[in-house]
């Protein structure tokens, strides 16, 4: 800009009739278009584009809180959640983040540390914000509202909630059919707190599938968690402890995989190699199990579609209310199997005979 020219003015913001008398369009289609309503597919695509690049240039933004009145909404939701520092909770808040977005909705999320009374004051908070709806990632919360309640691991007793969680019975009995195939008959657990929500569950399922398989639980070398910080640190100290005790076991199926993690570190750390020695069996599959040394054995939970789904039954549930809902969807798990399992060191030892007898036989 050359010396003495005026400063060039940026556009200055209008309002929607301005818009309107702009383009020559009515405040309904420009409504339509910049809200992303489905029924602006019914609308040329030369039309929507052209809006599209007038609300830029003249830097125009719907009226939130007039939208809001209109709608008697606040197009936004309250997700409650225990913590976010672990792969679990980012590969849930990934696909309802990607739900949320393509639904134009905003989100409030709160984590309370599986604190009640946290837990108690956040949700009281965001419902004073006037969220359309809750979201409750492994948080059984007791709350009575009227907003509609979703519920992911968290198996909540509020009235009215949808819970969506995993088929556990069938994950305990895909994972101890594995060890069982490999010759693993002398099996170490590690059993979750109890204030995590699936935890139950979660056993339950095992003690169920060890039963019907005929695998004895042994007391002595069952290991129950008192809490976990999402650091492979309690399942490191927890297998250590186990180490010390006793080795007379050749597998160990873990709560979550990142305390199968910290086990197979403690294995390491022991002088023993997974699966050589002790096989280790994980659960959840997030991101890092497969490139983890070894590669975890896990049982995957469908976390994206488990966020996807809460996010998109919630949203129904707000935008047509008079429908009926299930009060519970099962999700299907899945066995991964990779490197951190293998034979029993017995049925190795059984197959190493076997084929020096054959060899012998030939001879």
């Amino acid at each position: 800009m050359k010396k003495g020219e005026a400063t060039p003015k940026q556009p200055a913001t209008i309002n929607l009739k301005q818009l309107s008398e702009l383009l020559q369009l009515s405040q309904t289609t420009i409504s339509l278009v910049l809200n992303h309503s489905p029924n602006a597919k019914s609308i040329p695509a030369h039309t929507r584009e052209r809006i599209r690049e007038a609300a830029i240039k003249y830097q125009y933004r719907p009226n939130y809180f007039a939208r809001s009145l209109r709608r008697s909404r606040s197009m936004s939701i309250g997700v409650v959640v225990p913590d976010m520092s672990d792969g679990y909770f980012t590969l849930l808040m990934h696909s309802v983040e990607r739900y949320l977005i393509k639904a134009n909705y905003f989100y409030f999320m709160a984590s309370h540390f599986r604190d009640p009374e946290l837990t108690e004051e956040y949700v009281r908070m965001l419902l004073e914000r006037a969220v359309d709806g809750l979201l409750l990632l492994d948080t059984p919360a007791r709350i009575e509202t009227t907003v509609p309640v979703v519920a992911i691991s968290a198996h909540s007793p509020a009235p009215g909630a949808t819970n969506i969680f995993l088929d556990h019975d069938k994950a305990g009995a895909e994972a101890l059919q594995h060890l069982r195939d490999l010759g693993h008959e002398r099996i170490a657990f590690m059993r979750g707190p109890e204030n995590i929500s699936d935890a139950h569950y979660r056993w339950h399922g095992i003690a169920q599938a060890a039963e019907s398989l005929g695998i004895a639980i042994h007391p002595e070398l069952v290991i129950t968690l008192e809490e976990l910080d999402q650091t492979p640190s309690h399942g490191y100290k927890a297998m250590r402890k186990l180490l010390r005790e006793t080795r007379d076991f050749t597998a160990i199926f873990c709560f979550n995989d990142i305390c199968a993690f910290g086990a197979i570190r403690a294995i390491d750390d022991a002088g023993l190699s997974v699966p050589g020695d002790i096989s280790v069996v994980g659960f959840d599959d997030i991101a890092s199990a497969a490139y983890h040394q070894p590669s975890l054995t896990t049982v995957q939970q469908p976390l994206r579609d488990m966020g996807a789904r809460g996010a998109k039954i919630l949203l129904d549930r707000i935008n047509h209310p008079g429908r009926t809902y299930p009060p519970e969807i099962v999700m299907e798990p899945k066995l991964i199997v990779r490197e951190s399992t293998g034979p029993a060191r017995v049925a190795k030892a059984k197959t190493v005979k076997k084929k020096a007898v054959a060899v012998g036989e030939e001879d």
